[in-house]
């Protein structure tokens, strides 16, 4: 009988390898962000100095955060679920809502990317920037990390899905 909580091998590894050190190189965003922000504050309010580039470029710093660290977070188990049911269903239930739950996050992040493509595309296009003077250019790029956030999602769901058959056929035995 396979042991349920044996580590991962093969695609399941890898995948949480590439999530779990894309989250780990993302997370570093979060120190940079803070930095900007800190020195924004004491050259507005120390200075009277100010510009748009670096107060843009806490929201632009803001998004990959985001976009990758919600993989790693369900990687962790680290994201939001609602246990008040969960945690009294039996280990076989549990398992069949964490296939489920990922299947679900599979097509709703497929639809996220077929709908995002475009957005990202017509930026491209008319190489969309800040409105504001002085503001970041190419902000297509930051687009561009909306598919590509979720397609790591996907690579997470795809994890959780082989994980979560092999759980279910070691319940079997």
């Amino acid at each position: 009988m396979a042991d349920p909580a044996a580590p991962a091998r093969g695609v399941r590894a890898g995948i949480e390898r590439f999530i779990d050190l894309t989250g780990r190189a993302t997370s570093w965003l979060a120190l940079v962000i803070v930095v900007v922000m800190a020195v924004n504050v004491l050259l507005r309010y120390l200075f009277s100095e100010g510009s748009v580039w670096a107060q843009e470029l806490e929201w632009h710093l803001l998004s990959p955060l985001i976009l990758f660290g919600m993989s790693y977070a369900l990687l962790h188990g680290e994201h939001v679920r609602v246990d008040v049911l969960y945690a009294n269903f039996s280990a076989r239930k549990k398992l069949l809502v964490d296939l489920l739950s990922a299947l679900l996050c599979i097509a709703i992040s497929v639809a996220i990317i077929w709908l995002s493509l475009k957005y990202v595309q017509q930026s491209y296009v008319i190489s969309e920037q800040s409105s504001d003077p002085g503001g970041l250019t190419h902000r297509w790029i930051l687009k561009a990390l909306i598919p590509l956030g979720f397609f790591v999602l996907i690579l997470q769901c795809i994890a959780i899905i082989l994980g979560t058959v092999e759980k279910l056929k070691a319940l079997r035995s």
